[in-house]
């Protein structure tokens, strides 16, 4: 393997720029995940210049060290690493005792000051990248699976709300919008099959696959009502099950009302018989969750005509 001057390696998805180093090289050193925000400078001593901060979760290769100090190449944002000097304090290593649970904890309250209405500024992008490294350092830890979850479910939902803003989310057919990236949700799934997080994730997918404003027509909530009974079918142990269940009752109540205005009566029917059906199904399995408390309220609309769809005034 040549030498080079500049090139970018992926690590955990993420590019990392390590100047003057070959890949083989570059294996030798040994990488840290950040748990504390950090400040780089020119050299170690903390009266020099600062080159930049480094944020929680980012990733540092460790290029050497000097007393409490350590050399590094910082991936300081997605695009952007800066090659200086940081105190050896709050750098996790995958030799680190308890790493796994440092950073998860890490991760955790991070995600609980993202949830604060004064909490820190970026804190659900830190534990995002907080979680993804317990899965990619302590990719054996009890905590793994949920960690790499936790990290794909706070990026859609930032996606999700950013995808939701733009024009085309009113768009009717799935194919005409914009949607969110799959990647990491899917990461889950072949690296944790079989658990409950490969379950959720695969939850997470089917809202690339919903329409954006139903425009009234059948054709959607007809389709949407099958894919998540298919889910449901495919995923019974899924801790989302009873809510794909409930969604597709919901559907199936929606195209009561549907039908009638493009007067397919018999198909009204069938719908209706349909949401009974499987909203009861939902409080049968789950009665004391919420699932099951909005799947009676639905039965109580349903069997008092009340429309569940479109204006429900009469």
């Amino acid at each position: 393997m040549r030498h080079f001057t500049t090139r970018i390696l992926c690590l955990a998805g993420l590019p990392l720029l390590v100047f003057g180093l070959s890949v083989a090289k570059a294996a030798e050193y040994q990488r840290g995940a950040m748990m504390r925000g950090a400040q780089l400078y020119i050299s170690p001593d903390p009266t020099s210049a600062k080159l930049s901060d480094v944020e929680r979760g980012r990733e540092v290769v460790i290029l050497e060290t000097s007393r409490e100090w350590l050399h590094v190449t910082a991936n300081v944002t997605e695009e952007r690493t800066v090659t200086g000097w940081m105190l050896d304090k709050g750098v996790v290593r995958t030799s680190t005792p308890d790493g796994d649970k440092i950073l998860y904890g890490e991760g955790v309250d991070s995600e609980d000051q993202a949830s604060r209405r004064r909490g820190r500024q970026g804190a659900a992008q830190d534990a995002m990248r907080l979680y993804y490294r317990v899965s990619e350092y302590f990719p054996k830890s009890p905590l793994a699976g949920e960690a790499l979850y936790r990290s794909a479910d706070i990026r859609w939902q930032i996606e999700k709300s950013d995808v939701s803003a733009r024009p085309s989310a009113k768009e009717r057919e799935p194919f005409l919008r914009e949607g969110m990236d799959e990647k990491f949700m899917k990461e889950v799934i072949k690296k944790f099959p079989g658990t409950k997080w490969a379950d959720l994730a695969a939850f997470h997918l089917i809202d690339n696959k919903l329409c954006g404003d139903w425009q009234g027509s059948s054709k959607c909530p007809t389709k949407e009502a099958e894919i998540y009974e298919k889910y449901a079918s495919e995923h019974p142990q899924s801790p989302a099950e009873a809510e794909a269940l409930y969604d597709a009752a919901w559907r199936w109540s929606a195209l009561i009302e549907i039908y009638k205005t493009e007067n397919e009566s018999k198909k009204s029917e069938e719908s209706k018989s349909k949401a009974i059906a499987t909203a009861q199904k939902v409080v049968a399995q789950s009665p004391q969750t919420d699932w099951g408390a909005r799947a009676q309220r639905l039965l109580y609309l349903i069997q008092q005509n009340i429309p569940t769809y479109g204006n429900t005034t009469e």
